[in-house]
């Protein structure tokens, strides 16, 4: 019962149209959070485990699990990284699972919260909610609006263009993983395997580690190392120097080359595949301008990027971008 003069916790119901199975995974398992709530997810999904979502870029929730009854219930506590006011652990979530007539109604009570906490986080949970039944609906919720921000650093950057590059990766179907790309000398597995061998090269430079890779898709197996390489360099910052392989170099260019590498091969798995890469055009002017500052012209040749490519007058940012590289966005064919 709720103390006369305490706040009210946050209460919300949706009806999901998937058994509780199904839906209990969309709302626990990592490559499933990621249809609808999460950029990032680690999830230990016992009671006692901790988990860390990154939602949007620049903001991580985490805390512990308590409780978890498969198809019926999971409990945890929540907070967001870096808040003095509501750090990770200090309020708590409740999801309850429960037959409907068309599918499993999901109930969410957040405690813990003040009135202005409760409302604020009203707001966030009616639009994940929704994106919830959208993605148990259609399979997957889309691009998340709210992760298009203003302005970008090195970190919030990386994190926004993973998202892009996992949107397009969740796109491609078994029977594509060996079409030719864009990168002539890789199909798409093998652009894959080049991703994830950046991705771990500049994770480990932070401090990340990895596990062996067990992903049975593509999207999986970036989104896994992705996840690692991330929060390590979220722990690290950007201050100072950093040790990539053998040469030394500032931290924020070091993890500026993620996002780089995330939304160039974003648009290469695309390209292979007939999607497009939905990115902001602040996402694209920011990465255009690590571009300029990482593929300087005496490096293209020792980092493996052709010459650069007229866009054209009417060239949208990321078409600007895909030029500069030496790939030519109109064709789809190109240099690495």
């Amino acid at each position: 019962m709720t103390q006369k003069g305490a706040p009210m916790p946050f209460e919300k119901s949706v009806v999901v149209p998937l058994n509780a199975d199904d839906t209990f995974a969309l709302i626990t398992e990592p490559d499933r959070l990621r249809r609808w709530q999460v950029i990032t997810a680690r999830v230990d999904l016992r009671a006692g485990g901790d988990y860390r979502w990154t939602i949007v870029p620049g903001h991580s929730a985490g805390g512990t699990i308590t409780e978890v009854e498969p198809g019926k219930r999971v409990v945890f506590t929540w907070g967001w990284e870096g808040s003095v006011d509501l750090p990770p652990g200090s309020s708590t979530v409740i999801i309850t699972l429960e037959p409907a007539a068309d599918g499993t109604r999901v109930r969410l009570v957040h405690e813990g919260l003040t009135d202005e906490q409760a409302a604020s986080h009203g707001e966030g949970w009616n639009h994940y909610l929704g994106r919830l039944v959208r993605a148990a609906t259609d399979g997957d919720a889309g691009a998340d609006d709210w992760a298009a921000l203003a302005e970008f650093d090195p970190l919030t950057s990386a994190e926004a263009t993973l998202a892009a590059c996992q949107l397009v990766l969740r796109g491609i179907p078994e029977a594509d993983y060996h079409r030719p790309t864009p990168c002539t000398e890789f199909d798409l597995t093998q652009l894959v395997d080049h991703l994830i061998g950046s991705v771990t090269g500049l994770g480990s430079a932070a401090g990340a580690q990895f596990g062996e890779d067990m992903g049975t898709t593509l999207e999986f197996r970036v989104a896994t190392a992705a996840q690692a390489a991330l929060e390590a360099w979220n722990a690290r910052g950007v201050d100072g120097e950093i040790k990539v392989g053998p040469q030394e170099m500032p931290a924020g260019a070091a993890l500026g080359i993620l996002s780089l590498e995330f939304l160039v091969h974003a648009w290469d798995f695309a390209r292979a595949t007939g999607q497009q890469v939905a990115v902001s055009d602040a996402l694209g002017q920011y990465v255009l301008g690590v571009a300029g500052q990482i593929i300087r012209p005496e490096l293209r040749a020792v980092v493996g990027f052709a010459d650069p490519l007229e866009a054209g007058p009417d060239a949208g940012l990321l078409d600007r971008l895909i030029a500069f590289t030496g790939r030519d966005p109109s064709s789809a064919s190109s240099a690495n």
